[in-house]
């Protein structure tokens, strides 16, 4: 299956010469995957044209450091560009930003959250086991880096994964086509990490140091990679 990598922002610049951009660190978690993958990547965030959504296998949309509720010329023809991929059901995933914009796009409320920073490796319930999540256990810890949250999800979507931080951190829609997570499961600990450090000074110390502290528990990045491997082979096929 080809997968269609929708860049919506780019690495910190201080982190960039040590671990590249964000469409390797999703070509790396596919291949970890087992399923049979391979990528072309288009930009969104450069005002790059995007393709026909009724034209590709599968779409990846990535992280960013946008907010959805920003004045930035990508994002309408990008929210279209979503609207028409659900419609034509093209299998489709959004991670963090991509979570975001999804909802934003298919009617849900998406906003800075009064809780502040979620850093450093969060625990998520989870709320749904959709055929490619049968096997789930009770609870997926898995990195994050994020202010904004969707606040209340679109009509259309069901509510996978939760926290008390995040209550609505896992999505998935209607249509059985479209997925989506406020964590990253394309994120090494050794990145993930270097972001929460990086967030010195921005976010509050104590926040910081819990995020640090926190990758002493378990990562179930590989998990959630497996689910969505899964979900792309099931509904590409």
């Amino acid at each position: 299956m080809r997968l269609t990598i929708v860049q919506t922002g780019e690495v910190p610049e201080p982190l960039r010469p040590t671990f590249g951009p964000y469409p390797s660190m999703f070509e790396r978690m596919f291949n970890g995957t087992g399923g049979h993958f391979d990528y072309e990547v288009v930009t969104a965030h450069d005002n790059s044209l995007l393709p026909d959504p009724q034209r590709i296998e599968g779409i990846v949309i990535t992280g960013s450091p946008a907010g959805v509720y920003e004045d930035h010329d990508w994002l309408p023809p990008l929210r279209e560009f979503i609207r028409r991929a659900y419609a034509a059901k093209t299998p489709m995933l959004g991670i963090c930003f991509g979570h975001q914009i999804m909802a934003d796009a298919l009617g849900g409320d998406v906003r800075k959250s009064e809780k502040g920073w979620g850093l450093g490796r969060h625990t998520y319930r989870v709320k749904g086991r959709p055929g490619f999540m049968l096997d789930a256990p009770e609870s997926l810890s898995v990195a994050c880096s994020h202010q904004d949250q969707v606040i209340a999800p679109p009509s259309e979507a069901e509510v996978l994964l939760a926290s008390d931080f995040t209550p609505n951190a896992g999505l998935f829609y209607k249509s059985g086509k479209a997925l989506s997570f406020q964590p990253h499961p394309e994120f090494l600990d050794d990145y993930a990490l270097a972001l929460v450090e990086l967030r010195r000074g921005k976010a509050p110390e104590a926040v910081v140091e819990e995020g640090v502290a926190s990758f002493a528990r378990t990562s179930d990045s590989a998990k959630m990679a497996d689910y969505i491997g899964k979900f792309f082979s099931e509904t590409g096929a």
